[in-house]
């Protein structure tokens, strides 16, 4: 086995660890939040806080969020969420914000100065999960793209990105 190689394994192997820990952080932090009990309209005030923290301060938020995939399986991913504004609107809670995506199994780590931002509009709402009991939570999914959804947003990992997120 050559040096490349053996190289190029190992950063395989080192992606595929990467995705086998998002999953597991992903999954606990969706746990959690089901744990909790917290509705839409009490994270619909977080992402305001949010909103108002990113004019203020630039904050970007970490965000790890599950993306179909083609053959239908689900994989984590990671990003930092600017969060522009929160509209709530005939019933419904939309947030508006930008995203630099850091991690996705395809890509691997991208460093956020190399990442591409996008717009995104999330939309929250509350369900009833039935797994261990009936608990009432809510959830977060991309309203503007299909197949990316259980969006977790983190109020305790903040950096300034907004110079690279698009106004």
């Amino acid at each position: 086995m050559t040096d490349a190689t053996l190289l190029a394994n190992f950063r395989h192997w080192q992606r595929f660890s990467q995705q086998e820990r998002l999953n597991r952080e992903h999954r606990a932090a969706i746990g959690r939040l089901e744990q909790s009990g917290a509705m839409a309209n009490r994270l619909a005030e977080a992402y305001r806080n949010m909103a108002a923290k990113g004019a203020e301060e630039g904050a970007c938020y970490r965000t790890l969020f599950s993306r179909t995939q083609e053959d239908g399986s689900t994989l984590s991913c990671e990003g930092w969420l600017f969060v522009r504004r929160v509209i709530a609107e005939k019933g419904s809670t939309r947030v508006r914000g930008s995203m630099l995506e850091v991690f996705d199994l395809q890509s691997g780590r991208i460093e956020p100065q190399d990442a591409t931002p996008t717009a995104v509009t999330l939309e929250l709402f509350d369900q009833i999960s039935t797994g261990r009991g009936v608990l009432m939570s809510c959830r977060v999914d991309r309203h503007d793209e299909r197949g990316d959804t259980h969006f977790i947003t983190f109020l305790d990992a903040v950096e300034n990105y907004k110079g690279l997120m698009k106004e």
